[in-house]
């Protein structure tokens, strides 16, 4: 990936900062969840706002559990049970009463601060078993589920409101989407950036940051992209 500058990396990024702003911003549209809300859809097809929340608060607390056990010198699968117990928790979970909902996904993210706040300057690099990775990588992955699934939950914040660094990490992070036999360049218009990705036949793409972080992402971008015509990305990494 070739950048026209400097990209801040994660090292740059206060992790724990950023978790906290995410969290405060979602405590804050459950606020206002109501029964009608919970069962309407989502941006994901086929899920419901509750099945969105549901995933949300398995998330937190599979992230949070990789980061617990790191700090006491263990690794542990990232769901107690394996997909199937998360995707079983997903569907026990989305019918559950507005107020019942947003209670459980309050209860997850005390626990994913907690266990957050507990990650020392020292440990960020200890190892999880969350793609082999490290508490760091599992970190970065909830901030993306968080800022994401917030938007996908559609209670009044998009990808819009997706803070720069964000949509920074996601370009660098989503550009293995690129399909082969494709250099894609990306110019952010109202941010001073471009990037080329992959090799092969040039195709030029310009938007805002966040739009442009958005479609990477698989969303829909809030306002027009030009150029291209967009190739067709690959399967998230």
């Amino acid at each position: 990936m070739a950048v026209t500058d400097r990209a801040p990396s994660e090292e740059d990024l206060d992790l724990r900062a950023a978790l906290a702003e995410g969290h405060i911003r979602l405590r804050g549209l459950l606020a206002g969840l109501t029964e009608d809300a919970a069962r309407a859809p989502s941006a994901l097809p086929g899920w419901t706002r509750g099945h969105l929340l549901s995933h949300v608060e398995g998330v937190a607390r599979a992230l949070a559990r990789q980061a617990r056990y790191a700090l006491r010198g263990r690794t542990v699968e990232v769901y107690d049970g394996g997909r199937a117990a998360r995707d079983a928790a997903i569907e026990a979970g989305h019918g559950r009463g507005a107020a019942e909902l947003a209670a459980a996904v309050g209860d997850a993210l005390d626990e994913a601060e907690a266990s957050w706040d507990a990650v020392g300057p020292g440990d960020w690099r200890r190892p999880v078993a969350y793609r082999d990775g490290t508490v760091r990588t599992a970190g970065l992955a909830w901030w993306r589920e968080l800022q994401i699934h917030t938007a996908d939950a559609l209670l009044g914040t998009g990808p819009d409101s997706w803070p720069p660094h964000l949509c920074l990490h996601l370009v660098d992070f989503l550009a293995v989407r690129v399909p082969a036999g494709t250099e894609l360049r990306l110019a952010a218009v109202d941010a001073d950036r471009s990037w080329t990705l992959g090799e092969g036949e040039p195709v030029a793409v310009e938007g805002r940051l966040t739009d442009l972080a958005a479609w990477l992402a698989g969303r829909a971008p809030q306002r027009p992209l030009t150029g291209g015509p967009l190739p067709e990305l690959g399967n998230w990494p």
